[in-house]
């Protein structure tokens, strides 16, 4: 395994020992689910969710994403700003550690079609 890998154990070589315990910690990490086996973290099952609103209210904080499609007649109001009949707007969280703040909007007088995933 080694350059200069001498008799000096029987029929071991003299860095035996030291070969020996770094392929079982090698053997440990990767029952460990380490060593880019791709066992580092457990998933996240995420949750999707899915209303129609026509009436005022938010989407609650800790959201991955969320996504409004106004599908009514009438303009709604989406973080403050109007979203026109037929438009859409997404928001992502961005890394898996990352989340939404509370979006607010009101879809009073319209059809708001909101999704988010948990």
């Amino acid at each position: 395994m080694s350059v200069g890998n001498l008799n000096t154990q029987g029929d071991k070589k003299n860095n035996w020992t030291w070969q020996n315990a770094v392929l079982q910690l090698l053997g440990q990490i990767a029952a460990g689910g380490g060593g880019g086996g791709g066992g580092c973290c457990p998933a996240t099952p995420r949750v999707p969710n899915m209303i129609r609103a026509n009436a005022a209210g938010s989407v609650a904080a800790g959201k991955r994403s969320a996504s409004f499609y106004n599908a009514g007649g009438v303009s709604a109001t989406v973080l403050g700003a109007s979203l026109l009949s037929g438009e859409s707007v997404s928001f992502d969280a961005g890394s898996s550690l990352d989340t939404l703040p509370e979006i607010a909007y009101d879809a009073t007088g319209t059809d708001l079609l909101i999704t988010s995933i948990t």
